[in-house]
């Protein structure tokens, strides 16, 4: 959904008046959408970014008979901020990661507070930086937004926006799929991404969408507060929230497939994003 499209692109800038008038393996339970609740996060990677970031932890599970390589340290850092570790059965770890590759390793968390947009605002401004956040439109594959995470982060954005509703939450599985940089990115879950979207482009963000029939990312200027939205892998963007972009952005695509996977296509746009908008 990420194709080239032919169509020249002029960059000139609009008046802003007229557009703003699984469960998975995580023992996530009903409680989920609960941002106090508590959840597992499984492998290695997941939970020492875990550890790292300072978010309460409950408990350690912990494999019997593992004690090699990032176990090690794993356990050690569990024992130095005083989390209990439980050895158990893998039978029990199988349980909370439902067939995910846990690698030997469960911790139970408090699931990661939400942000207000503002909040997002001020990472950037306390950073000395001007805004880079991505908006996730209906990202229904955990794994998808998992890998946008991970990439988001990656390339310092400062926050990601996905809907309350006709999107997957931050389960444990997007824990996983990010590869711990969930611990470091602010995200904001907002009921209305129309209106957060109205309410980005009143504080000085310009919007980009990400679809098939967008001009040449390569001709963007991405000199200002900037947000990035991308959607689902088989309906894209939707209708509305299309409309409230200020620009639609596409990737030239040179070999026999005609798109990119949505991580794929955040990725290579945010980082020229991010690129520019450090002047570099």
């Amino acid at each position: 959904m990420y194709k080239k499209n032919n169509n020249n692109y002029k960059n000139n800038r609009p008046d802003r008046k007229k557009f703003v008038s699984d469960r998975g393996y995580a023992a996530y339970t009903e409680a989920a959408e609960n941002e106090n609740a508590s959840y597992a996060v499984c492998g290695r990677n997941a939970v020492l970014e875990l550890l790292k970031s300072g978010r309460a932890i409950d408990k350690l599970f912990v494999r019997k008979g593992d004690r090699e390589g990032s176990i090690t340290l794993i356990v050690a850092e569990a024992i130095a901020r005083k989390i209990p570790v439980i050895e158990v059965e893998k039978a029990k770890i199988d349980a909370l990661a439902a067939g995910a590759n846990h690698q030997g390793v469960a911790a139970m968390a408090a699931a990661k507070e939400y942000v207000t947009i503002d909040e997002i605002l001020d990472i950037a401004k306390e950073r000395g930086e001007k805004p880079l956040i991505v908006i996730a439109d209906e990202i229904a594959d955990p794994h998808n937004l998992g890998a946008i995470i991970r990439c988001a982060e990656g390339a310092g954005a400062h926050g990601l926006i996905i809907p309350k509703r006709h999107s997957t939450g931050l389960t444990a599985v997007v824990d996983k799929s990010s590869a711990g940089a969930l611990e470091h990115l602010a995200i904001a879950k907002v009921p209305n991404l129309a209106a957060a979207i109205d309410e980005l482009k009143e504080k000085g963000v310009w919007v980009y969408g990400a679809e098939a029939d967008g001009a040449s990312y390569y001709d963007t200027k991405f000199d200002s507060a900037t947000a990035i939205v991308v959607g689902s892998e088989g309906a894209g963007i939707s209708r509305l929230i299309r409309e409230k972009c200020d620009f639609m952005i596409s990737i030239p695509m040179y070999g026999k497939v005609n798109s990119f996977n949505v991580s794929c296509a955040a990725a290579v746009m945010l980082c020229e994003a991010a690129r520019q908008l450090r002047g570099e």
